[in-house]
């Protein structure tokens, strides 16, 4: 019991000090509040790299993230997609307002692209700027891409790969890193195979890495699919391809 307890102050001494390491930043869509964190090293005209956080808002994967890419040189803001009073209390109503933007593309694109502007205005060079996103922040990354905002890269990690049928396929400028777990239920081969159709038909500099024995959200340790040795790879292979494209 002792040593049960002992883990839990350490693991709350980890969330106390990622909290205090990351700077909140309050910007606006209109009238909606949006809550922003940053990384501490702004203003010193550095790369950037914006993540979108997973379907339940910033959560501690993100958190994580943007840490790590700090200590790797970068400046990193997390996004506030949904806006304040809108946070998920759970699955359910993570799915419902994840949906809402999902089909109505342009307001994630927009939610995106404000928070782009909190990056640079936080010191990123605006010509080293990429996007990376878990799970339906990996398809936010995407809309990145397919909204032609000013980045270099983007990142999908274990993202929805699907798009409304009735779009139709555009431009691509940007180069594109898909990271999908081979056992990933919740993207189907229709999915994949239309979203190689859309990178292929665009001409898009893109790859496609598959993780082996790994589901959907295999590079979060709070999930029950967390895979470490697959998480930690993806991770080698997220700072590889930033390392290409903002460096």
């Amino acid at each position: 019991m002792k040593t049960i307890f002992n883990l839990l102050i350490l693991l709350a001494m980890a969330h106390a000090a990622t909290a205090q390491s990351l700077k909140a930043v309050s910007y606006a869509d209109g009238q909606q509040k949006l809550n922003g964190l940053v990384t501490a090293n702004t203003g010193k005209k550095l790369p950037g790299v914006l993540i979108l956080p997973a379907w339940m808002g910033i959560d501690q994967e993100a958190k994580n993230a943007a840490l790590e890419l700090e200590k790797k040189g970068y400046i990193a803001f997390i996004a506030d997609i949904y806006g304040e009073g809108n946070i998920p209390k759970n699955g359910e109503e993570a799915s419902k307002i994840a949906t809402q933007y999902k089909t109505d593309f342009s307001a994630y694109q927009k939610r995106i692209s404000l928070a782009l502007e909190q990056l640079k205005k936080a010191g990123a060079k605006p010509d080293k700027l990429a996007v990376i996103g878990y799970c339906f922040g990996g398809s936010g990354a995407l809309e990145a891409a397919r909204g032609l905002l000013p980045v270099a890269g983007v990142v999908s990690i274990h993202g929805g790969l699907s798009k409304d049928k009735a779009r139709p396929n555009g431009k691509l400028n940007t180069k594109i890193l898909v990271l999908h777990g081979a056992d990933d239920a919740s993207v189907s081969k229709s999915d994949i195979e239309n979203l190689y159709t859309e990178f292929n038909s665009a001409k898009a500099d893109w790859q496609m890495i598959y993780y082996a024995n790994s589901k959907h959200t295999f590079t979060n340790p709070e999930s029950k699919d967390y895979n470490p040795e697959m998480a930690r790879r993806s991770w080698q292979h997220t700072l590889l391809f930033l390392d290409e494209v903002c460096k």
